[in-house]
């Protein structure tokens, strides 16, 4: 297990484990809790009433941080001939067909998002080992295959603060939710877009209480256990 520093500790006694604390409180206190020098991400941890082997209760989906996640994405466009010429015009960081899966194979992964038009999975299909274990694999499911003429959007939307999510093996959802610099109001409005994305993505199989906890941390802090009745509740309005 590993063992933690003195700041740490003097973040950790800040936060009362006995108790679980409004989405506007544990926004403040993860501010408040944050002691590193450089700009933690601040996360949402999710641990789901339902079973990660059972295939009728997979979860799976997206949510458009409405105030992004504090840092310039790289898009890559699978695409070839007009779309890749969209995907140009349209400010994509990467284009490329056989000549981007062949330097993926190489090793290059200078990129935080991949789309691909559906032309092009048969030859994605090939990066899987590589591209689905860091979660960069184009999936129509996640909106990361599109038409040529959506690609735009899709470039914009990631741009904006696309974040994926899904079930892991331990049932648990992780999400990013912005940077510790982030004004409260805005941790505030990219959690509710997430929450909402999690209530609407629930399947139809699961059974019983849907999300059981919830808390949030920065990327070195404690966790801080949120009250789930008001963070279900959230809503843009």
């Amino acid at each position: 297990m590993a063992k933690h520093g003195k700041k740490y500790a003097e973040a950790l006694k800040q936060v009362d484990g006995t108790k679980t604390y409004s989405p506007q409180e544990a926004i403040g206190l993860a501010k408040k809790t944050a002691y590193t020098k450089f700009d933690e991400t601040v996360e949402l941890h999710l641990r789901m009433g339902i079973d990660p082997q059972d295939a009728t209760q997979q979860v799976r989906g997206v949510a458009l941080l409405p105030h992004g996640l504090g840092k310039k994405v790289r898009v890559l466009v699978f695409a070839q001939g007009e779309a890749a010429r969209a995907a140009e015009t349209a400010g994509a960081d990467s284009v490329g067909g056989d000549d981007m899966v062949k330097k993926i194979e190489d090793g290059w992964l200078e990129f935080d998002t991949a789309i691909a038009t559906p032309d092009m999975m048969g030859k994605v299909g090939k990066l899987g080992k590589i591209l689905g274990r860091k979660g960069l694999m184009p999936n129509p499911k996640s909106g990361t295959v599109v038409a040529a003429n959506d690609i735009p959007r899709a470039i914009e939307e990631a741009r904006q603060g696309r974040v994926e999510f899904k079930l892991d093996r331990q049932a648990i959802i992780h999400v990013v939710l912005g940077k510790v610099s982030f004004e409260e109001d805005k941790l505030l409005a990219n959690l509710t877009a997430v929450m909402e994305a999690v209530v609407k993505a629930r399947p139809s199989g699961a059974k019983g209480q849907y999300v059981r906890t919830a808390s949030l941390t920065t990327a070195m802090g404690p966790g801080i256990r949120l009250d789930l009745k008001p963070a279900l509740s959230l809503t843009s309005g």
